[in-house]
Parts: structure tokens; sequence; C-alpha cells
């Protein structure tokens, strides 16, 4: 069975946690463990988020006069090798050694004129106090809002149209190698008016970006693995939740956190309505059981009533 595992931001780093490569290693690690418990009975393929890795290379470069500064397809591109070296390396660890391991830099295409840029929403970066907030805003001309009860800084996060590196992907997949690749939604490109292909200042959401990859590598399932130990309704109250399977027509007559659970359960939708295809969310220690459809929540068309597991659980 060929799976897309999108891995959330929890598993490299968590929220509050110093961003320092011995919290990423450590918890690349524990993503790595996940992994490797469904690995060598599947065709793998790893997503993974980038927000506060290609946040912190962000300030680096501010160290740099500001027509010196890389941009953000620069620093997207150097995230995805640093971040597909770690879980190369644990996965590799965890494996045989036999086992083929390949971290592909991921372009994917974006339209210049889409509406995303005139309203930046997709955060990166560290969160901060709103005074500490503005004052970086001020600074150094960002445009911030706010994350729970932090703040942090957003860029426009135009959707994906194209994978450029899809067919190499493919080959890798089709020669048994667990590909790690469109890290962080890809490295986001655009023609420009001459038609050449350039780097575009900008963030692809890594679930839309799974979604896309998922599709066109023609996966089985899609995973979407998160610290949730499913989806779940009315999330907080005494009367919450956690929902075992459901159609997308049925999940959206319901709202999900914007931030957190909502991109998830919407490119998990969008998969299984236009693949026919079963696509599923869940925590990122429970994987092995997702792909035998034991835990975590399961979308098909065909899914039939919503059901719902019989404990509460903890996610959102």
């Amino acid at each position: 069975m060929r799976i897309v595992v999108a891995l959330g931001g929890n598993a490299l780093l968590r929220r509050g946690q110093a961003l320092t490569a011995e919290n990423q290693r450590a918890n690349t690690a524990i993503a790595a463990q996940a992994l490797a418990a469904i690995a060598p009975d599947q065709e793998l393929i790893v997503t993974h988020g980038n927000g506060p890795q290609v946040g912190l290379l962000a300030l680096q470069g501010n160290a740099y006069k500001p027509d010196e500064a890389y941009p953000l397809d620069v620093l997207g591109a150097e995230t995805e090798g640093m971040i597909g070296y770690m879980i190369e390396q644990e996965l590799g660890n965890r494996l045989p050694p036999e086992t083929p391991l390949a971290t592909l830099l991921t372009m994917i295409e974006v339209d210049a004129k889409d509406p995303a840029f005139a309203s930046p929403t997709k955060f990166i970066g560290p969160v901060y106090d709103k005074p500490e907030a503005e004052r970086m805003a001020a600074e150094k001309g960002w445009e911030i809002r706010a994350d729970g009860d932090k703040w942090r800084r957003v860029v426009a996060s135009p959707l994906p149209r194209r994978i450029f590196q899809i067919r190499p992907i493919k080959w890798l997949v089709e020669k048994q190698t667990v590909v790690i690749c469109a890290g962080g939604g890809g490295i986001p490109t655009a023609y420009n008016a001459a038609g050449d292909l350039e780097g575009i200042e900008a963030v692809i959401d890594k679930d839309l970006a799974s979604e896309l990859l998922a599709r066109e590598v023609e996966a089985d399932l899609f995973i979407s693995a998160t610290d949730a130990e499913a989806v779940f309704l009315d999330w907080g109250t005494e009367a919450q939740r956690g929902i075992r399977s459901a159609t997308p027509e049925a999940l959206a007559q319901h709202q999900f956190a914007a931030g957190s659970m909502g991109p998830k359960v919407a490119a998990a939708c969008q998969f299984a309505q236009k693949t026919g295809k079963t696509a599923a969310i869940g925590a990122l220690a429970d994987l092995a059981d997702i792909v035998a459809g034991k835990k975590g929540t399961t979308i098909r068309v065909d899914a039939g009533d919503m059901a719902f597991h019989d404990t509460t659980g903890r996610g959102g």
C-alpha cells in the first residue's frame, strides 16, 4: 500500500519548546520510531512542517542588510534539507540498513496573482507576547496575528498548483525508497512575465501541499499525523467526542480550529472526495493503528453515518 504521512509541526518542535537542534533531534527520533513501525510493509512518503525553522532562519537573516537577506523560498529550501537530513538519519537508525532513504527539495508552483498575497495568514517563526510582536513588526515590516494567547508573524499562503519533482518522487517510491519531500508545503515558485520560474515570498500550506502530493503519487492512504488522537466534535467541553469515521460531507457540517485541525480536515476531505480513497487523522504515536483502521479518524466517501470512539481522549 502506498501511504503519504504528513507530520504535524509537533513532530519536530512542540509548542513553547526552544528551537534548538537538540530538541528537534529528540522529537524527530520519536517521529522516526512511529514511521519505522509501518515503513517495512508499505511504500512510504513523508512530508513535514517547517514553520518554526523557517521563521528562525528569517530572524537570523535580519543580521544582514535588508537587500542581502535571503527570501522565504530559499529559507524553505534550507529547512527541507535540514529537516530531511534529521528524518533520514533517525529513520535509518531504526530500519534495516539496506532500506533506501531520500530527501528531495521540492518546488511547487503557485499563482503569483493568488488572492492570498493580499491577506497573509500563514504563521511562521516563534511565538511572542503582543508588545514584543508589535515591536518586531514595526522594526522588520512584518504582519502579525494572534495565535492563541501569543502572537506570530504571518505571510501569504497561496494554493499549491503543481509539484515539479513528482516524477522523480514516483521513480524512487517504485524502487522501495522511503521518500521525504514537499517539506513545509514545498518551495513556493511561480512563472514571471518572461516565462521564467522564480521563487515567491510565501509559505504554502503543508496540509494542502501534502494532499496534492498524495493525489499525484496515487497514494492509497493519506494520513495527517498530529498530537490529537482523532478529530473531535465539541472539543473542550464535557460533550466532546472523538470521531472514528465520517464522510467529507458530514465533516463539512462542522467547524474546526483554523490554526490547527481545520486545515487537516479540509485536506483529508479533499483527498477522499477527489480520489475515492481513504484519508485519516490521528496521533503520531498511533500511526500503525491508524494504518490498520483501529485508531484516529477515518474519512471516506462511503463511510456511512458518522461514528465515534468510545473514549473522549485528548486532541482538538
